[in-house]
């Protein structure tokens, strides 16, 4: 017989335990609403109900406390109402009037607007981390739909390989567009 508070244990005798899961794929800027994203993320699966619950518990503390998320429906399966966060809270979620795939709104107690790209679970390993890097770099312009599509497009490029002069600049073996210019517009 249990009582309330005891924790029921499986045939083996010890408690149950959730699977892990793997570190939270977060990028974000060092300085908040002053770039057209503040961040990316990449999700790893369309279940935002999993997938948003633990972006929200581990934001960097200096983001604030989430209060509201606010999705683009094309980029989810269907969402709930709410989602559990750590601590026994909830957030409140809502779709994004219009179409503005690829972003998450998260909005904090302290009335901060934090606009996070959200890049697609299916997107490879190289793609991902350049999503990530492109939008948390200062001065990113573009609206998150045309970052990931110069990044699948430019797959290579990388801000921290490119330098410029007084005559122009270099990138390789290839010539590639700014990645930076094609970020700020």
């Amino acid at each position: 017989m249990t009582t309330p508070g005891t924790p029921v244990l499986p045939a083996s005798g010890t408690p149950a335990q959730a699977p892990e899961r793997p570190p939270v794929r977060l990028r974000m800027g060092r300085t908040m609403g002053v770039d057209r994203l503040d961040g990316g993320w990449w999700p790893r699966s369309r279940d935002l109900a999993a997938e948003l619950g633990e972006l929200i518990d581990h934001l960097p503390a200096s983001c604030g406390r989430v209060v509201r998320a606010r999705f683009s429906p094309p980029d989810w399966d269907p969402a709930p109402g709410a989602v559990a966060v750590n601590g026994g809270g909830h957030v409140t979620v809502d779709p994004l009037p219009g179409d503005d795939a690829h972003v998450i709104v998260l909005e904090t107690s302290d009335l901060a607007v934090l606009h996070v790209l959200v890049v697609p679970p299916g997107f490879s390993e190289d793609q991902g981390a350049e999503a990530l890097l492109a939008a948390a770099t200062g001065g990113n312009g573009h609206p998150a739909g045309e970052l990931l599509a110069a990044v699948v497009e430019y797959p290579d490029v990388d801000p921290a390989d490119h330098w410029e002069d007084d005559g122009g600049s270099w990138w390789g073996d290839r010539e590639a567009p700014s990645f930076r210019s094609r970020v700020r517009g």
